[in-house]
């Protein structure tokens, strides 16, 4: 911290005495703030945020939040051949592990997806400009998701796993619209 003193003799009018005062009074903050500044220099900060949870696998960062880039498809096509084109997307379980923390319970041995939107009938709802058309997800074995219905059981096993899946335009019934479209599809895995 600087100290500054400002001497005023009694022979400078109230105008300079002002002056010398706001001026001594700037130098002071000026001074302050580099030497503030100068205390910060060499430091910084890193903010982590996780959890611990009791799950039988972990999801791989790139598969928690994905966009999914729809191929754009002519009406007719749609119209004609009752479908757009199915776009692959993969969810990955890294660490799967089976025993459960707490030894008193069984181990870990299935598991199920759950996706969840906008619904539309059977189909998972869109946003936008395009009507009468909504979303299908089908995983590998052909079983396709409805909205907010978990999904068949499916078998865990320890390490990880690739769950594939496609998603694809189907007609909802409405009269058909060009135009751009937008959904937001959750997904939640829950363990057996």
């Amino acid at each position: 911290m600087f100290i500054l003193k400002v001497m005023v003799s009694k022979g400078i009018n109230s105008v300079n005495k002002m002056e010398y005062i706001v001026a001594s009074c700037l130098l002071c903050a000026l001074l302050s703030v580099t030497a503030a500044a100068d205390t910060f220099l060499g430091r910084g900060r890193v903010v982590m945020e996780g959890s611990i949870i009791e799950t039988a696998c972990a999801i791989e960062m790139s598969s928690r939040e994905q966009v999914i880039e729809m191929i754009t498809v002519p009406a007719s096509q749609i119209a004609h051949d009752g479908q757009g084109i199915a776009k692959p997307f993969v969810i990955r379980l890294i660490n799967c592990t089976l025993p459960r923390f707490d030894p008193t319970m069984p181990d870990w041995q299935a598991f199920r997806v759950t996706f969840d939107g906008l619904k539309d009938g059977a189909l998972l709802g869109i946003e936008g400009e395009a009507q009468g058309v909504g979303l299908q997800i089908k995983d590998q074995s052909g079983n396709i998701a409805l909205p907010g219905v978990a999904m068949p059981l499916s078998e865990l096993s320890s390490g990880d796993k690739l769950l594939q899946y496609t998603i694809n335009l189907l007609p909802n019934h409405q009269i058909l619209r060009a135009g751009e479209y937008r959904s937001t599809v959750r997904f939640k895995m829950d363990y057996y």
